[in-house]
């Protein structure tokens, strides 16, 4: 029983209220008898109706974090899609190369430039020392690098009438070709600026 000198004004007229259908201690009214609804305090039955009204609410106009989330969980799937037909992709590909094809293929998945001799490399030219994330990209970079060099020469050394392997004179002409159209940056030449 709640001390009747820390009971509110409203409560004890709510009290005075029940008919005589209730039980006391009960709390709920007569039958024919409503209770009136308190301010700040919340019944279980209403706590379900209101979380009712918010998701309803929420659904037309959530709030900018909710927005942001839906957006984000909309974008993983979207990626999570495309990767997965990428896959999808590769793997029909693969699945249809020649014997040749397929040890080539094994041979240009397998290639990396060593780490060590890349981090140095980075490190002298930046003159500190770089993470381990760097040198993976530059790494890959490099790769991607000598993959053009290598595609060009062989372009030329087909276009010369040559047959592979490749030689050193297909590989200068390749790096020719490709400073030439200036996808290769030419390192000797300056640009003045002003004059």
């Amino acid at each position: 029983m709640a001390d009747p000198d820390r009971v509110k004004p409203e409560d004890r007229v709510e009290h005075k209220s029940l008919g005589s259908g209730s039980t006391p201690g009960s709390g709920e009214p007569a039958a024919g008898h409503s209770r009136p609804k308190e301010e700040g305090k919340a019944r279980p039955g209403d706590a379900a109706a209101a979380g009712e009204e918010d998701e309803e609410g929420s659904s037309l106009h959530p709030s900018p974090a909710k927005k942001l989330k839906l957006e984000q969980d909309k974008k993983k799937e979207k990626r999570q899609k495309v990767d997965e037909d990428e896959i999808q992709k590769m793997q029909v590909l693969v699945s249809s190369f020649s014997e040749e094809q397929l040890n080539r293929y094994e041979m240009y998945r397998r290639s990396a430039f060593p780490k060590a001799a890349i981090k140095r490399l980075v490190q002298s030219i930046t003159g500190s020392s770089v993470s381990q994330n760097v040198v993976i990209a530059m790494s890959g970079i490099s790769k991607v690098f000598a993959g053009e060099i290598v595609e060009e020469a062989l372009d030329v050394c087909e276009k010369w009438g040559d047959t592979p392997p490749l030689q050193p004179k297909h590989m200068r002409e390749a790096v020719r070709r490709l400073k030439s159209r200036e996808q290769i940056p030419n390192t000797k030449h300056k640009h003045i600026l002003f004059h």
